[in-house]
């Protein structure tokens, strides 16, 4: 019976999720418990059931949209969660000659075999890995995110190793993913990788506000602003993200 993956929802014409225009597919299920998530919705709770083949299907109605320049992503909530069914969909839509990114924070990465040699075959599937790394002080990863962050900078390390593209992203809110030193020693983190094509800043919002107050959450971040311009573009000279170029 073929493996059924649990969707929290669909975008059809997503454009910063990877190269081009992608079809976004986000799973339900995350470990993590982001101060800023804007997807708390995706942490737990039913979402629609769909095969493998059964999503591909319905995606490549749209491909007329990304047509040669995008592809798919899926992300989350956190995708590695539901990484038998991933590894399935990419499967098939590699055969299609799609292209596949994963969005991840990577927080279920394990350095056992077993683990190993599942990711190593959703990874032979995946043309691109956008990888979430939200601080690199482990204290102040687990206060901000509830877990620690070791095994997040050893998937880094591994998609490095074996070839793997990467974005890597850095959601920035000031006063908590700000500080000059976390920004740096990350810069020195990225500049050891060998495969990364793109480091982002993603400005902190205040959208997903809403969806805390539908869950009945309170929400940690209220009253804290979103960056201005100007601490944006000092993260990204911390970050030397002008260095790094992608090939779209």
């Amino acid at each position: 019976m073929p493996k059924k993956g649990i969707v929290h929802s669909l975008e059809t014409f997503g454009l910063v999720d990877g190269p081009g225009v992608r079809f976004v597919v986000f799973l339900k299920g995350c470990h993590m418990r982001c101060q800023y998530c804007h997807n708390p919705d995706t942490w737990s709770g039913e979402g629609q059931e769909w095969t493998a083949a059964d999503l591909l299907a319905h995606v490549r109605r749209y491909q007329s949209y990304w047509k040669k320049n995008g592809g798919i992503t899926v992300s989350g909530g956190e995708p590695l969660l539901q990484m038998d069914f991933v590894t399935e969909f990419f499967t098939l839509a590699a055969k299609q000659g799609i292209h596949t990114a994963l969005d991840t924070a990577g927080e279920p990465f394990r350095t056992d075999s077993d683990y190993l040699e599942r990711f190593g075959r959703l990874m032979q599937v995946t043309d691109l890995v956008l990888l979430d790394l939200k601080l690199m002080d482990a204290d102040g990863h687990r206060r901000l995110t509830g877990v620690g962050n070791e095994n997040i900078l050893a998937m880094a390390e591994y998609l490095s190793a074996h070839g793997k593209k990467m974005w890597i992203r850095r959601v920035l809110v000031p006063e908590l993913t700000d500080s000059e030193s976390d920004l740096r020693e990350m810069h020195r983190f990225i500049a050891s990788l060998k495969t990364v094509e793109r480091v982002e800043v993603l400005p902190y919002h205040t959208l997903g506000t809403v969806k805390w107050q539908a869950l009945h959450m309170p929400y940690p971040l209220e009253g804290v602003p979103v960056p201005t311009e100007e601490e944006i573009r000092r993260a990204e000279r911390l970050l030397h993200t002008s260095e790094y170029q992608t090939k779209e």
